[in-house]
């Protein structure tokens, strides 16, 4: 092996130690089924079992199977010399390639059944590190255990959620998996009840998406999919995952939302359910836009809507020429980012005035 693999030598004195201890109960094992032909190959994995755990750690499948080929062909070169005629050199060559088949197939599943463990591990790894964003917690052993599974904690973080789509996790998993490989997006998903949370990552390379929302939508159930804010680390994730629950919870207000939806878009829904971080959003970016922008928007707007957006009776309520509100009307847009033409943008604007007059009755702000 170390003449023909490259590697080999590289090992450490111990891991070349447990190879051999893996070869020689291999070989043990061989004579044994040869001195009883009529017993079934049996103790092939023992092996794999009689090796620490960790060997598969410092050796690949791919390196396992290329020691089964040396092997392999050491016993084809050697053992039929063993042999006293032609009819006994058949035997042992047949013997050879069936016992190694099974050496071969018991390698595989060693493996497999290492990769399992270590997949069963990652997932509630993986579970505990989303239910810990959802939770709000921020502990460094939040961002070691996301780390652990290969998670760039310095990486943008964006929160979804929705209804699981089913009751098995490994299609779950599966599916999210897919569409986020499909999206170019690295992620962490749990599945908490019926409710089903990924976050994902930014871009990993060129070829990704820009809207990965859509896609990962795609492996949820039918119904509402609620994406929270994209914030610069996984540090920050909770508030990224605050915002996509209240905005889940206050989805049902608004039955036509698109799906996915973003929880900045549910700013009155969520407000109507009592969200107070909404209602602070809501002031911020539209009530005290207005204020600072001038009084004449402010009073426009609450004119316009309460006339029900017939611009000709806010222009003679206001005194002012028709084009003159049309120009505030743009302004208000421009400032808010919400148009008072639309239906939608009309009903967000009216509910942060309403916000804004509690907020100030409370005296707070």
């Amino acid at each position: 092996m170390e003449q023909r693999l490259s590697w080999f030598s590289r090992l450490p004195a111990d891991q070349r130690s447990n190879v051999l201890l893996v070869t020689q109960t291999g070989v043990s094992n061989f004579v044994s089924w040869l001195q009883d032909p009529s017993e079934s190959i049996r103790l092939t994995a023992e092996a794999f079992r009689a090796a620490p755990r960790d060997l598969s750690r410092w050796i690949s499948l791919r390196q396992t199977l290329e020691m089964v080929r040396t092997a392999i062909d050491v016993f084809e070169q050697q053992l039929p010399d063993l042999a006293e005629d032609d009819q006994e050199r058949i035997l042992l060559t047949e013997s050879i390639l069936r016992y190694t088949r099974e050496i071969a197939f018991a390698a595989a599943t060693s493996y497999a059944a290492a990769a399992e463990a270590r997949g069963a591990w990652d997932a509630r790894l993986e579970a505990l590190v989303v239910d810990g964003i959802v939770r709000g917690d921020t502990e460094e052993s939040l961002l070691s255990r996301a780390a652990a599974l290969g998670w760039e904690p310095s990486s943008e973080a964006t929160v979804m959620v929705g209804s699981a789509p089913s009751d098995d996790p490994p299609t779950i998993v599966y599916q999210v998996r897919s569409r986020a490989a499909r999206a170019g997006r690295s992620v962490l998903l749990g599945v908490q009840g019926s409710r089903l949370v990924v976050v994902f990552g930014e871009a990993s390379d060129g070829r990704a998406v820009r809207e990965p929302a859509g896609i990962i939508a795609e492996a949820f159930e039918e119904g509402p999919v609620v994406i929270g804010p994209t914030v610069p680390s996984l540090a920050e994730a909770h508030r990224s995952a605050a915002d996509a629950m209240s905005g889940l919870r206050a989805v049902v207000a608004w039955p036509e939302a698109p799906r996915p939806v973003a929880s900045e878009d549910l700013l009155p829904e969520r407000a109507l359910a009592g969200d107070p971080e909404a209602e602070r959003l809501l002031v911020d970016t539209i009530v005290l836009p207005l204020n600072e922008a001038g009084g004449t928007l402010l009073e426009t707007l609450d004119t316009y809507l309460e006339v029900g957006g017939v611009l000709e009776s806010c222009a003679r309520k206001l005194y002012v020429h028709p084009n003159t509100v049309r120009y505030r009307l743009r302004r208000i847009s421009e400032v808010t980012g919400r148009s008072p033409t639309t239906p939608r943008g009309a009903h967000t604007l009216r509910v942060a005035l309403g916000v804004g007059r509690l907020v100030k009755s409370r005296g707070t702000s």
